[in-house]
């Protein structure tokens, strides 16, 4: 593939992205920003004692990492970066009251050169699984360290649950790809002389009223969202029902793990 053909497949590949989670982010933040607050204080609680300088938070999302991060860090610069108009309108309105932050509407993976080797901590959560080259996103973002700082890092591993509605959408969906980045990722850290503190999968408990209500709020404001446009209401209406047809009656709890890497320069 040529240079050219593969920026732009990868050009294409993130608005997509964008433009799924721009029609999702009202409702991402009223339904699974409730139930990824635990790990997104395991990312934040990962920065652990750091330099001064900016903390920075690619993929940021509707910034729910910034109440903690204001608590644990107050008077430091911090910076939210994330591709979604509708993401980053949010986040803006969340930040609105803190004058020390900046919410930025960009391309996460790869930082502004402003950010080299000048942050004490980059904190990402739920983000890494979805860009186009994570090896590539981990290696500019540990990049963005200055001595003594952290990379902490939660996202979704190939395999989250056995049992639960993740595991039952992933087996429906047809053709899902199973990521070969995942190996990668800390010999990358490992090999720009990163040291990995924790390399850990954490579980939390999720709970959801019924499978109808899990599988439309993943549908219409989640990672199905940029499907959903891309294939139309027929495919959804159509993996809803199998979805339904296997899924449990009444309120589903589950346990889904995500891997936690934190990183010192």
């Amino acid at each position: 593939m040529s240079e050219r053909s593969s920026s732009v497949q990868r050009a294409e590949a993130l608005e997509r992205v964008a433009r799924g989670w721009d029609a999702a982010a009202e409702g991402y933040d009223g339904y699974f920003v409730p139930r990824f607050a635990p790990w997104v204080a395991l990312a934040v609680d990962g920065v652990g004692e750091v330099p001064g300088g900016p903390i920075l938070v690619p993929c940021c999302g509707t910034f729910p990492e910034l109440k903690l991060l204001l608590e644990r860090f107050p008077g430091r610069e911090i910076a939210g970066i994330d591709l979604s108009a509708g993401m980053v309108r949010i986040a803006r309105e969340r930040a609105a009251r803190s004058p020390m932050v900046e919410v930025i509407q960009g391309d996460a993976s790869t930082l502004d050169p402003r950010w080299t080797a000048g942050c004490a901590g980059v904190v990402s959560v739920f983000g890494l699984q979805q860009l186009p080259e994570p090896e590539d996103a981990v290696q500019s973002w540990f990049g963005a360290l200055r001595p003594g700082g952290r990379l902490s890092v939660v996202y979704w591993p190939a395999v989250t649950e056995e049992d639960g509605p993740f595991a039952l959408l992933s087996r429906l969906l047809p053709g899902r790809s199973v990521p070969d980045w995942e190996a990668g990722l800390v010999p990358r850290l490992s090999a720009l002389g990163a040291t990995i503190e924790r390399d850990e999968q954490a579980a939390f408990p999720m709970s959801h009223a019924d499978a109808a209500g899990f599988f439309d709020a993943f549908a219409q404001s989640g990672p199905l969202r940029a499907a959903a446009i891309a294939r139309g209401d027929e495919f959804i209406a159509d993996l809803r029902m199998r979805f339904l047809q296997q899924a449990p009656g009444g309120e589903w709890t589950h346990h889904p793990r995500a891997r936690l890497i934190v990183a010192r320069r």
